[in-house]
């Protein structure tokens, strides 16, 4: 079994959550690949281009995957298990569903307008530490990825704070009321899980099956 880790948006490699499961992989002595989403240019982001470089990890076709996502990551992994069948296992942490009704209202009209006129709109990036422009293909290519297009029945569990603020825990609610094959833990935290991160571990390890 082959496992990755796909952190979340305007993030790194370097993110606490990336890290701590990290180090918590190393103490099991079992491989977890955390591939820089950013790939050097965060202003050419998009969904695409992620499933495109996470797949491009996958080892060889007879390699079963476990991908662990988190928020814009999650999304990203929902959709990787949809198109691969290689990706026998999900675990999504605050997965970002409905992520451009979320995020875009928070930016307002005015500004979405000014970012599809003037092509790039700056982010602040947490990886980074500074804001760096994003281009608004990002958007174009985000609107694609629906989660309706999510049917393919694969062993699912979601681990999302009930006091959110970034993406709602109604949206995995949602998600997984049509999905039999999720399973959705409820956790007292916000998006960023900082203060649940052994439960997460002892769900994740549970449900991977780790030693």
């Amino acid at each position: 079994m082959q496992y990755i880790y796909l952190h979340g948006f305007a993030s790194s490699p370097n993110s606490a959550k990336a890290r701590d499961i990290g180090d918590r992989f190393a103490q099991i002595h079992t491989k977890l690949k955390i591939p820089d989403l950013n790939a050097g240019d965060f202003s050419r982001l998009t969904i695409t281009r992620q499933i495109t470089q996470v797949a491009a990890e996958f080892s060889n076709n007879s390699t079963p995957v476990t991908l662990i996502g988190s928020s814009l990551g999650g999304l990203t992994t929902a959709h990787l298990g949809q198109q691969y069948l290689q990706v026998q296992r999900l675990v999504l942490l605050a997965p970002a569903f409905e992520f451009l009704s979320h995020w875009l209202p928070k930016l307002g009209d005015e500004e979405v307008q000014r970012w599809q006129q003037e092509k790039y709109i700056m982010v602040y990036h947490y990886g980074e530490q500074r804001k760096l422009p994003l281009s608004y293909d990002f958007v174009t290519d985000a609107a694609q990825y629906q989660e309706e297009f999510l049917q393919r029945p694969i062993p699912t569990l979601i681990l999302h704070g009930k006091k959110d603020e970034v993406i709602p825990i109604e949206a995995s609610r949602d998600f997984k009321r049509s999905r039999p094959w999720v399973k959705l833990v409820e956790l007292d935290s916000d998006h960023a899980l900082g203060n649940v991160m052994e439960e997460i571990w002892q769900a994740i390890r549970l449900f991977c099956q780790l030693p």
